[in-house]
């Protein structure tokens, strides 16, 4: 039988891609990179061109859209899911990229649910997070001793105060539109000297630094809040 990769190929630099990464790269037939639409560069195909050799494997776009409506993406879900369900049929090995970690925020988790439905056998692959390759670089702990952790997607500014309140550490995952409003949140608390920002983190354009008000960041940016 055909099997489901689903893989996570780390945080921007080649070098976090994991020896299981590329073991289900070398197995794989086909690799499928998610794209928002179909003809656009992916991120995580770039990371992993510069570690493995994709030449010889045949690549798949999925077209995952990011509209704000729920019909369009869960479509676009749908059919993704069975391109792949399709190729497995054929008896092909497909392995499916993700930026990160697959258990975070992954696009993969849509496909990897359909699949384990139709059957198929399925591993996943872990990766590195942006958050954790970010604390490493800026060699801050996540996390120390009984200390709790809370990982929020973009901003709620209701819910951050809430986790401010509630949590030790703090990260807001693709945040970079909203730093500023992150600031103010902070400084009502005293604590925007404790945040870091991450940007693009493993890329040439990467970011460490305290967070700034006024300054814009990329798609692909996290805050980490330490109290």
């Amino acid at each position: 039988m055909a099997k489901f990769y689903s893989v996570g190929v780390g945080a921007g630099d080649g070098s976090y891609i994991t020896l299981g990464a590329l073991r289900a790269l070398e197995q794989a037939d086909i690799i499928a990179v998610p794209v928002k639409k179909y003809g656009e560069k992916s991120t995580a195909l770039e990371i992993i061109r510069k570690e493995f050799d994709t030449d010889k494997k045949e690549i798949s776009e999925l077209e995952f859209r990011m509209s704000g409506d729920t019909k369009i993406r869960e479509e676009s879900r749908r059919n993704s899911a069975e391109k792949i369900i399709s190729a497995l049929k054929d008896g092909k090995d497909v392995a499916m990229i993700t930026l990160g970690d697959v258990s975070v925020y992954s696009t993969c988790t849509y496909v990897h649910n359909a699949v384990k439905n139709a059957g198929f056998e399925l591993e996943i692959i872990p990766g590195i997070t942006s958050f954790c390759a970010a604390a490493d670089k800026a060699q801050i702990s996540l996390c120390e001793g009984n200390e709790s952790v809370a990982i929020i997607p973009s901003l709620k500014s209701n819910l951050l105060e809430k986790y401010i309140a509630d949590f030790d550490t703090v990260v807001i995952m693709k945040s970079g539109n909203d730093t500023d409003v992150i600031y103010d949140i902070l400084k009502k608390y005293g604590l925007e000297n404790n945040a870091i920002v991450s940007s693009c983190i493993g890329m040439e354009n990467e970011i460490i630094e305290k967070i700034q008000k006024g300054k814009s960041y990329g798609y692909f940016t996290t805050v980490i809040v330490r109290k």
